[in-house]
């Protein structure tokens, strides 16, 4: 494992209106780093979708002796982020929670549709790498990999020109 060149940690409240800093955070450090616009947009859905099921579900049983903030870190390693983000909302079956994920049913009709249930298999689709650990809250470790160049810099070598046929 390679050694973390950087860490960045908050918390904020789990509020719908926190979640636009932390998505600006996971993209100024994106941006600085090398990320493709792609991957930056991939990696500021995927943050929002973890967040935002935090100010949706982590606390809706909670009693109030516990904060309900949304806690961050963000490793910087040479070839990855890593981004973790928690609640202390209780304790969730990752069974049952891994069930509800989408994707959705063609055949299904539009009206038997439930609401939700896309967010994690979003960030499923996005990330490289998604863990999720539900002892005390949800914890949902992702990782994106920093793609670089598959050409080596001063690389001398070209393609031989294909015969004419």
């Amino acid at each position: 494992m390679s050694k973390v060149a950087d860490r960045i940690e908050m918390n904020v409240p789990a509020k719908a209106e926190y979640v636009g800093v932390v998505r600006l955070t996971a993209s100024g450090v994106a941006n600085r780093l090398g990320y493709s616009y792609d991957d930056i947009e991939d990696i500021k859905l995927a943050v929002a979708e973890a967040c935002t099921n935090v100010v949706n579900h982590a606390y809706e049983k909670a009693d109030d002796e516990v904060s309900h903030d949304i806690h961050l870190k963000f490793s910087v390693y040479e070839d990855r982020m890593e981004f973790v983000i928690a609640d202390q909302g209780g304790a969730v079956d990752l069974d049952v929670l891994k069930k509800k994920r989408g994707p959705l049913n063609a055949s299904q009709a539009i009206e038997d549709m439930k609401e939700g249930g896309l967010g994690l298999f979003l960030i499923e689709t996005l990330m490289d790498e998604v863990d999720i650990q539900g002892d005390t809250g949800v914890i949902i470790t992702m990782t994106k990999f920093l793609k670089r160049d598959e050409v080596e810099p001063g690389d001398e070598r070209t393609s031989e020109e294909l015969p004419k046929q």
